[in-house]
């Protein structure tokens, strides 16, 4: 039956959601507080630059194919997509840097041994993506997911679970620098190492097996393609357009209010904001499955600064991406979870002029610098951190004057996050991928207390990033389907 569908949200979930009900044949209409799409994968410009805000790895391009191959498309015709090589420079503390191509023989000569090592690690990896993907991602939990190809790895995958994403790099490999490339995809779970469940490892079959791509035009151009595939499937976006309240009447939901008192009637309402407002500013009391006590008991993940930076001159030092790691990163990830107003010595740092020359004036580069913080709205540091931030890849990447040649310069920080998307404690990422916070345990896509009310995006399930807003997006259109497959759907 064709209804009338809302979507909170205009970000990479609410675009892809709203592209998959318009798909099932329901009016659907797309309200964004802000008047830009993307939510947290933005786009900035100023003096001649353009920045991404949030997202800048592109991860699971499988996920992306699926996405535009469900609407007829493909990612060929939609992006222009390049792949990095080396996908990324690595700065160790103290240490040359180290240009992550032919990641075989890089653990090779660095620890003996290590190169066949890495070959079942990334074999073991492949496997347990290939078993997230089919079974536990593109699932909504209705149903245990019970398939041979998990009952007969059941000893396997509950042993990743049970073992931190540390322990299994370290028990494998020695060399503190080997462990870090393994680990610092914990990060992009907002979570750190010891708290990241191994079954995580398949993190390295994205990275070092399928490779990193850029989409020219960043991800400001992949935002700009599945808004065009929600447009062509007929739902509208209205900008500017803030809710206030989502209205319900005997536990059914009605529609939407926004903040000028307009009403929009609907059937259906799929919520791709931050969970905890949806749930704490959007519904009373008595109708809130995931109230202020559920949160209270859980990991709001990371906070960031972000330092967006035009630089004049170029920077051979540095490739596409970078990852800058101190010698004992523990201090770091408890900077980011134990200690208020602490911040991280290792950081990121995209260059996305070395691949696409529209971001940046002609002889300049452009910067975009992620410090991991506590997720904290009240965290007052944002320019001492990012004081800190430059100098550190001054030193270590050997750019003694690059102080002087930032020509623009903007920083933010957890406040803005706060604000901005109504993120929960100001994290940047979402919820950390902890052992509590994965799978089924990581919640479920639809309201206990309000019938016709969904969720989709990074706070909910399967997760954070980019492709696992793309799936959350399609877990809504299954659920509501009734269909309780635990694959991805057929195109």
């Amino acid at each position: 039956m064709s209804m009338k569908a809302v979507v909170i949200g205009a970000g990479v979930a609410g675009l892809a959601t709203a592209a998959y009900l318009a798909h099932e044949g329901h009016e659907v209409t797309v309200v964004e507080k802000n008047n830009h799409i993307g939510g947290r994968a933005g786009s900035f410009s100023s003096g001649g630059f353009r920045w991404d805000t949030g997202p800048s790895w592109y991860l699971m391009p499988d996920a992306f194919e699926h996405f535009f191959q469900f609407f007829g498309s493909s990612t060929a015709e939609r992006l222009d997509l390049v792949e990095l090589d080396p996908a990324y420079r690595f700065f160790p503390e103290g240490l040359d840097p180290i240009d992550v191509s032919d990641a075989r023989a890089i653990f090779e000569s660095i620890e003996p041994g290590a190169g066949e090592q890495l070959d079942r690690y990334l074999e073991s990896a492949r496997e347990t993506y290939e078993v997230a993907v089919q079974h536990f991602l593109y699932n909504n939990f209705t149903r245990l997911p019970l398939h041979k190809d998990v009952t007969s790895k059941l000893l396997f995958l509950s042993t990743l679970l049970r073992t931190s994403l540390e322990h299994f790099v370290n028990d494998r490999f020695q060399d503190h620098r080997l462990r870090q490339m393994l680990s610092y995809p914990a990060v992009f779970l907002s979570s750190s190492p010891k708290n990241t469940p191994a079954m995580y490892h398949l993190m390295s079959h994205t990275d070092l097996t399928q490779g990193v791509l850029y989409p020219q035009g960043g991800f400001a151009a992949v935002v700009d393609a599945i808004a065009d595939v929600a447009r062509e499937q007929g739902a509208t976006i209205r900008l500017g357009a803030e809710v206030a309240e989502i209205v319900c009447s005997n536990k059914e939901v009605q529609g939407v209010e926004l903040v000028d008192a307009t009403f929009l009637d609907a059937d259906v309402v799929v919520s791709a904001a931050d969970l905890k407002h949806t749930e704490n500013a959007l519904l009373p009391r008595h109708l809130r499955t995931y109230p202020e006590q559920y949160f209270a008991k859980r990991n709001p993940g990371i906070g960031t600064v972000l330092l967006y930076l035009g630089v004049r001159g170029e920077l051979p030092q540095l490739l596409h991406h970078n990852l800058l790691f101190s010698r004992e990163w523990d201090a770091d990830f408890e900077a980011v979870f134990d200690r208020p107003n602490g911040f991280s010595r290792s950081l990121y740092i995209s260059k996305p002029s070395a691949t696409d020359p529209d971001v940046a004036p002609t002889g300049h580069e452009n910067l975009f610098v992620l410090v991991p913080v506590p997720a904290q709205p009240n965290f007052n540091r944002e320019e001492q951190v990012a004081e800190a931030a430059i100098d550190q890849i001054a030193q270590w990447a050997d750019i003694p004057d690059l102080r002087e040649r930032i020509v623009e310069r903007h920083v933010i920080g957890p406040q803005h996050f706060a604000e901005q998307f109504y993120a929960w404690s100001g994290g940047s990422v979402g919820p950390a991928h902890t052992l509590r916070q994965s799978a089924m345990l990581r919640g479920s896509n639809a309201s206990k207390k309000v019938n016709g009310l969904y969720y989709a995006g990074a706070t909910t399930v399967p997760g954070v990033g980019v492709p696992m807003c793309l799936i959350s997006a399609e877990n809504v259109v299954k659920r509501l389907r009734g269909d309780t497959s635990s694959g991805p759907l057929e195109h």
